[in-house]
C-alpha cells in the first residue's frame, strides 16, 4: 500500500505548466492581444486543458499537453480563425512566468508572455459604495468606442447600436461591484455585457436548452441554471454581481447564475491584467442591440 502510494504521488507530481496563465499575445502588427491557459492533471499521467486563443472564441478542450522538462506544446483544431490547420503552442515556464510562440490555422506565427493567473480570492464581507449611473440617457459621455466605425448613439434614453461596428467601453474602470443594465435585442442578433472588460455574459437572441455560449451564460465558461429570456424585442434584465472571480447573474428576476467561479478570459477581452481593474464593455459588433438604465454599485 505504501509503494502503491509512492507510485502515486510520484506520478501526480506538479508539472511547471500547471496552473491557469494569463496570456499577452504579440501578433506582429503592434497589437498586443489577450490569451489564456489552463493546464491540469487528468488521471495518473496525462496533462489536459483549456485555452483561449488570442483572436476570441470561447475556451476550448486541450486533449493533450506534451512536457519535456520546462518546456510544453499542443495543437487544437482552429474554431472561428481563418485557415484549415491545426493551431499549435509551444513555449517555456520559468516559475510563474510563460513564454513562446503559437502558429495560427493560417499560418500566422505570433509569439507570447504569460504570467500565473491570480486567484482573486476575497476574504471578508464587502462593503458597497456609492451607486453611479453609467449612461445618462442623452448622450454617450463617459464611454469610448473601441474602433473608428462609433455607431452607438443615445435616442430618447436608449443606448442604442443599430448596426455592427465598435465595441462601447467606460471611461472609468471598476473592480468588485453590482452592475444593472437593461437590454433589448431584435430576432437574430447577439451581443454581451463584458465584466471589467474580460468576462462576458452573453445577450443574443437565444432559443433551446441553456448554453454556456447562450443567453445568460458566462461565455464558454457557465451555463445558466435555466431558462428566463422573453425573446426578441422585449426589454430584459440583468442583475450582475462580480467580487473577485465570483459572479451572480439574476436575468429578469430569476437567479441563473448562483456565486460561480469564472476560470479565466472570454474571446474578445480588453486584456489579460486580470488582477486590475477594468471597465464595463458593451459589444456592438455582431448586429443590432439597445442597452438603457445602466447602473453599477463599485465596492469601496
Amino acid at each position: 500500500m505504501a509503494g502503491l502510494f509512492f507510485m502515486c504521488a510520484s506520478a501526480l507530481a506538479q508539472k511547471p505548466v500547471e496552473g491557469k496563465w494569463d496570456l499577452t499575445v504579440n501578433r506582429g502588427d503592434g497589437k498586443l492581444v489577450p490569451g489564456w491557459l489552463e493546464v491540469k492533471h487528468s488521471g495518473l499521467n496525462m496533462l489536459v486543458g483549456y485555452f483561449v486563443a488570442p483572436d476570441g472564441g470561447s475556451a476550448r478542450p486541450v486533449a493533450k499537453v506534451s512536457t519535456t522538462g520546462n518546456r510544453f506544446s499542443f495543437s487544437i483544431p482552429p474554431q472561428w480563425e481563418r485557415g484549415t490547420g491545426d493551431l499549435t503552442v509551444d513555449g517555456e515556464v520559468n516559475a510563474d512566468k510563460m513564454s513562446g510562440s503559437m502558429v495560427m490555422p493560417d499560418g500566422k506565427r505570433y509569439t507570447y508572455t504569460g504570467e500565473r493567473a491570480p486567484s482573486l480570492a476575497r476574504t471578508g464581507e464587502t462593503a458597497w459604495g456609492t451607486q453611479v449611473t453609467l449612461f445618462n440617457g442623452k448622450n454617450t459621455e463617459g464611454w469610448h468606442a473601441s474602433g473608428e466605425k462609433n455607431q452607438w448613439m443615445a435616442e430618447n434614453g436608449v443606448l442604442r447600436s443599430p448596426a455592427s461596428g465598435s465595441n462601447l467601453i467606460t471611461d472609468r474602470s471598476f473592480g468588485d461591484f453590482k452592475l444593472h443594465i437593461e437590454f433589448r435585442y431584435p430576432a437574430n442578433s447577439n451581443s454581451g455585457v463584458y465584466l471589467r472588460g474580460r468576462y462576458e455574459v452573453q445577450v443574443e437572441d437565444g432559443k433551446g436548452e441553456p448554453s454556456n455560449v447562450g443567453i445568460g451564460g458566462i461565455y464558454g465558461y457557465i451555463t445558466p441554471n435555466q431558462s428566463f429570456s422573453t425573446g426578441p424585442d422585449t426589454w430584459q434584465t440583468y442583475d450582475i454581481t462580480l467580487i473577485g472571480r465570483r459572479v451572480t447573474v439574476v436575468a429578469n428576476g430569476k437567479t441563473i447564475i448562483c456565486d460561480q467561479l469564472i476560470p479565466g478570459l472570454t474571446g474578445g477581452a480588453l486584456d489579460s491584467r486580470e488582477g486590475e481593474p477594468g471597465p464595463i464593455m458593451l459589444q456592438g459588433d455582431h448586429g443590432p442591440i439597445e442597452y438603457r438604465n445602466i447602473v453599477i454599485t463599485p465596492a469601496k
